[in-house]
This record gives C-alpha cells, sequence and structure tokens, in this order.
C-alpha cells in the first residue's frame, strides 16, 4: 500500500505598497502593472510541477510575500483553485494568508477569500504606535489594525494570527508592553513577537549608529516579559518567537521547525523536496519566462547528506518547546544511532550547537562556550522526549537551567536572545545552519 506523504506549499508574492525601512526580503513597490503575468505564472507553475507531488497529500498552504493581500482577492483566488484542482489537498488543510492591514479592511474581500478556502489571517500589525509604525516605513495605523481585524471576524475568519516586532527605535519596555496589549484585546489566536535585527543593506541598517535602537539587555527584557504575558491570557509558547491558543499553532510554520516536507513557488521561494533543497533566484521577470517555457534559475540546489540533515534537525527542533522526538520523526533514524552509540561525539556536536545557539542568539565573544568556566552557567536542549545534558558553559544572558556541575536538569528556556528578521513575511526569513541549510518562515517564508 503507497504511503501519502504530507506537503507543505509556499507561494511568494512579491508585491508590497512600501517597503519597509528595515525589510531585506525579496518585495518589489509599486509593482502592480506585472501582478497578471506573475499569477498566470504562478498557476503555470503549480499545474507543471503538480505530478511530482502526486504522492503527496497538501495539508497546508502558505501564501507569504511582500503583501499578498495587496494581490487582491480575485488574483488570490485564481491560485488557490489551481492548487485545489492539480493537488491532493487535505479537506482540513490549514491554508493562511499573509496580509497587512491597509489592504485587509473590506470584509467582503475576505469573506470571498474565505469562501474560496483561505481559513486563516496572518495580519503585520508589527506596533499599536502609529508613531511607531511611521518611523519603520509602515504605511497603516492601529486603526486600520483594528478594521481589519474586526473585517476577519466579521468574514467568518475563525483563525486570526498577528505579527508584532520589539526593539524598534525609541521603543520603551512599557511601551512594548502596550503594544502587546493591545494585540492581546483584538483576540487572536496566535501571536508571532520578533526582536527587530537590523540586516545590512537595509535603509535602517545606513542609520543603525544613530536610529535609538533598545540593546540586547533591552530586547532580553521584552522576550522574557513577553512569554509571561501571554501566557497570563492564555497564549502558550511553542516556539522560540510563536504563542498560541490550544490547537492553533502555525501548521505550516511547524514542517520549518521539523523537517517536514514543502515545496515553494516564486522568485525567492525555498523548498525542501524529494531530498532536495533548492531555492529559485530572486527575479520576477526571469521567473515569469521561466514559467512560460523558459529555464528556471535557481539561487541553491543542494542535496543535504544524512547526517547532515540529522544536525540540522536538531538545530530546528531545538526551537521548539516540544523538543525533539525521534519517535514521531522516522525520516532521521540515525539520530537515535546516534545518541546510543557515540556518546563522546554527542557532546561535541552538542557543544557545536551551542556555541551555534550562542552566536545567533546574540551573546558576544565573552559570553560564548568556555569550558573552564565552573558548571553554574546554564544551558539546556530538549531531545528524545526530554532533555539530555549539553556541554557547561554556555552564558547566554538569560538563559537557563542546566547544572553543569551536577548535570541535573531543572527546565527549559530557550531564547533569550533571539533576534529574528522583522516583516510581514512571519514565518524564520533567511538563516543559515552550517552553510547548508536557508530557511523563511511566520513566514515570508520562514521565521
Amino acid at each position: 500500500m503507497k504511503t501519502v506523504r504530507p506537503l507543505g506549499l509556499y507561494i511568494h508574492i512579491p508585491f508590497c505598497k512600501a517597503k519597509c525601512v528595515y525589510c531585506d526580503f525579496y518585495s518589489l513597490p509599486h509593482g502592480e502593472d506585472r501582478m497578471d503575468a506573475y499569477t498566470d505564472a504562478l498557476c503555470a507553475h503549480l499545474t507543471e510541477a503538480a505530478p511530482l507531488a502526486a504522492s503527496h497529500t497538501v495539508d497546508t498552504v502558505y501564501f507569504g510575500g511582500g503583501t499578498p493581500s495587496y494581490l487582491g482577492e480575485k488574483r488570490l483566488c485564481k491560485i488557490l483553485k489551481v492548487i485545489e484542482k492539480r493537488y491532493q489537498v487535505a479537506r482540513d488543510a490549514e491554508i493562511t494568508l499573509e496580509a497587512n492591514p491597509d489592504s485587509a479592511g473590506d470584509w467582503k474581500a475576505l469573506r470571498a477569500l474565505r469562501r474560496c478556502g483561505f481559513n486563516r489571517i496572518s495580519l503585520g500589525m508589527q506596533s499599536a504606535c502609529d508613531e511607531e509604525l511611521r518611523t519603520i516605513g509602515r504605511v497603516h495605523t492601529m486603526e486600520q489594525v483594528q478594521q481589519a481585524a474586526e473585517a476577519a471576524r466579521k468574514a467568518k475568519i475563525q483563525n486570526l494570527s498577528l505579527d508584532l516586532i520589539y526593539g524598534l527605535p525609541h521603543q520603551t519596555q512599557e511601551r512594548w508592553m502596550e503594544n502587546l496589549a493591545a494585540a492581546v484585546a483584538l483576540n487572536p489566536e496566535h501571536l508571532s513577537c520578533y526582536g527587530l535585527k537590523v540586516e545590512e543593506g537595509t535603509p535602517l541598517f545606513a542609520i543603525k549608529d544613530t536610529a535609538g535602537l533598545p540593546g540586547d539587555e533591552e530586547q532580553a527584557d521584552m522576550y522574557l516579559q513577553t512569554v509571561e504575558f501571554l501566557k497570563q491570557y492564555g497564549y502558550e509558547q511553542y516556539e522560540i518567537s510563536n504563542f498560541a491558543k490550544p490547537g492553533r499553532e502555525s501548521r505550516h510554520n511547524l514542517k520549518y521547525w521539523k523537517l517536514q516536507e514543502y515545496a515553494g513557488f516564486g522568485p525567492g521561494a525555498h523548498s525542501d523536496f524529494g531530498g532536495v533543497r533548492y531555492a529559485y533566484e530572486k527575479d520576477l521577470d526571469a521567473y515569469i519566462a521561466a514559467a512560460h517555457g523558459g529555464q528556471f534559475r535557481f539561487s541553491e540546489n543542494t542535496v543535504i547528506p544524512p547526517r547532515d540533515r540529522d544536525v540540522e534537525w536538531v538545530m530546528l527542533g531545538a526551537r521548539l518547546i516540544s523538543g525533539l522526538d525521534p519517535k514521531s520523526k522516522g525520516a532521521f533514524p540515525g539520530i537515535c544511532i546516534f545518541i546510543q552509540e557515540d556518546l563522546h561525539m554527542l557532546f561535541n556536536l552538542f557543544h557545536f550547537l551551542i556555541s551555534y545557539m550562542c552566536r545567533w542568539f546574540g551573546v558576544q565573544d565573552n559570553a560564548g562556550i568556555d569550558p573552564a568556566v565552573p558548571g553554574v552557567n546554564r544551558t539546556i536542549l530538549p531531545i528524545c522526549g526530554g532533555p539530555l545534558m549539553t556541554t557547561k558553559g554556555c552564558r547566554a544572558k538569560a538563559s537557563v537551567l542546566f547544572d553543569g556541575a551536577n548535570h541535573s536538569t531543572q527546565g527549559i528556556y530557550m531564547g533569550s536572545q533571539y533576534k529574528r528578521r522583522a516583516g510581514a513575511s512571519q514565518s524564520d526569513k533567511n538563516i543559515s545552519f552550517s552553510g547548508t541549510f536557508r530557511s523563511e518562515s511566520e513566514s515570508s517564508q520562514f521565521r
């Protein structure tokens, strides 16, 4: 009997009304004249690729960007109808649309999207303060956020997610908590809270030294307060930057963290499908030409060796509060053998992982791996359904709870200094693991 495997589809919509000062995602303001051609190209590409997914059931679809809602409901429904016609889509599939408040205030348009299959909206709120929104180049207001949330509910969208960014220019801890409270007041099912990361090549990078950006310690405090505050209102943290009411976790983004298969479509979109990790070049015109009979160009096209994939599985799974459970991931049996047969190599791997995470979380050289430091410096990694010992000595500023001296585990806390790319496309964007894995998540494509 043939095994039908789950598959996520990511559809990149690169258009937006205006590019934010922090955004380094592939997005094109003022591209309205190419929207129809791009929609046709996506439909053609989806149709051409469908036979390759004949043994898969599509259980998540994620439209990220850019600003997908800016494409308009008619074009979006046209793309989704091709997916539903050409692919085996599960009846309970999670189908997400990223939207900005200024293009998601028409409840009738949202109702049309719901009727054609969209059942989850991810709204780029970012802040409840109009002054902060203007500073980072957002084109919406807090009033439009409220209107969009009300429109979604009027359209009977029952799964609403809000994106927020902390660590904005001149932002205080008090202001961040006001933003968070305003978001909770809208009663979304899901919240993604990302620390601002200033990327080279963006307008914000050019003024970063004078922009009044909060420091690492301030961001860490905002993060810790976020975790505690949201827990009080029934939002459980399930990943470093993501919080949800029970059963409302982003199923699509969990695919990235669990190394499950997904196929991306559009310029800049990434895929991990058929044992190959690949990404299309960030060139809209080249993509349109390729979809109509030309040759697709790739910025990445790599077969990942099994051991490297095992390491990535540990790295990505460490972001999840649930940890790693090899019993639920039969595609990676090697990691269990690895754990059981070679503890020395395991600890070397963990040493590398913790060192990498210290760098990723923004910890400076004087707060990194130092085997000579007494075992009061604490960190744990959850694996195989429970925490196992890592190496001692990672002094992440707000990390807890592995006592390297007596090897006792006391709890789990990962990510005090985690600084994600902020922006409209939720979902981990470009994260590099050992130079082999580039992920974009809540998305656009990976957070």
